[in-house]
């Protein structure tokens, strides 16, 4: 018999007054779990009768990869959080997982995926928009970070029209589909409803699993399926920081190597050097702004680092 996992853990919390249905997501990624001890730790609140829910719906998965949460690595065959849409035809383990999750997220209004990142740096909000009369922006500010990162559809669409046009030879074609981009955020936004991503802080930092609590608990107030103590409805007092993705730049050989430590958020300046190619081309800033998702471990054809530039 095979020694790969055959279901998923769903839990469902169901009001006995109608109202909205939140999914809440843990490792997505099998080597960030600070969603799923935050998750266990809610639904150990409603076990014990210290909290009820007055309406609508709530649905944990506290791990939404098992494979790769049982392997403690970032992904099992392959990127969940990558190319997310119902296959007929599933050609690896995150396939059959995607297809359960795709009818997951098509039957909830909202969505709360919790991730972390490997280098040091404070939490920040994944959102698909920042207008103030968006139901996701508010959503988004009422979680507890008041840093956000968007633009990644947008950026992600160029990369791959930047692929087909170099006429890349790549082991993974899926690099050069428009839906390669799409995870669970954008899927369900694709559903009619709406959804972020909450990096919740550093992988083994204890304080990632407190962030991702505190955002459980503001996303079940936030659509009144709970009561909290103190409760408002006024946005964060702290000014948001937005930044939006401006360019994915892709590994091209495996000696391509960056001339410095960069972590997420590291600024730099017009023309400042990031890295050099194995044949000795250099990439460098072309605007002020920041590195974000510096991979190290990125494989040729793959998203090496983004830049973004700070909108407030």
């Amino acid at each position: 018999m095979s020694d790969l996992p055959h279901s998923l853990c769903v839990y469902r919390q169901e009001g006995l007054a109608p109202g909205p249905r939140l999914l809440v997501l843990g490792a997505v990624h099998g080597n960030e779990t600070c969603g799923t001890r935050a998750i266990e730790r809610v639904l150990g609140g409603f076990e014990r009768g210290e909290r009820d829910l007055l309406r609508g719906s709530v649905t944990f998965v506290p791990i939404t990869n098992p494979l790769a949460y049982r392997r403690g690595t970032r992904s099992g065959d392959r990127n969940l959080n990558r190319n997310l849409r119902p296959k007929e035809i599933t050609a690896d383990f995150e396939d059959r997982v995607g297809n359960v999750l795709c009818r997951l997220l098509a039957e909830h209004d909202v969505l709360l995926d919790l991730h972390s990142f490997t280098a040091p740096a404070a939490p920040f909000v994944m959102v698909g928009s920042t207008d103030p009369r968006s139901i996701e922006w508010r959503f988004a500010q009422r979680l507890g970070p008041q840093r956000f990162v968007t633009g990644w559809m947008e950026v992600y669409e160029a990369g791959v029209a930047r692929r087909r046009r170099a006429g890349q030879q790549l082991d993974d074609p899926g690099l050069l589909d428009a839906g390669y981009g799409v995870g669970t955020t954008e899927y369900m936004r694709s559903c009619g409803g709406y959804g972020v991503t909450l990096e919740c802080g550093q992988h083994d930092d204890p304080e990632t699993v407190e962030v991702a609590a505190r955002a459980i608990n503001n996303a079940l107030d936030f659509l009144g399926l709970i009561e909290q103590p103190g409760r408002t409805d006024a946005v964060a007092a702290t000014a948001p920081e937005v930044l939006r993705l401006t360019e994915v730049i892709d590994r091209e050989h495996a000696a391509d190597s960056f001339v410095s430590e960069w972590s997420s958020f590291s600024p730099v300046v017009p023309g400042e050097l990031v890295a050099r190619r194995h044949d000795g081309r250099e990439i460098r800033a072309a605007s002020s702004g920041c590195i974000m998702f510096p991979s190290r471990l990125a494989t040729p054809g793959h998203e090496w680092f983004y830049f973004a530039r700070r909108e407030s």
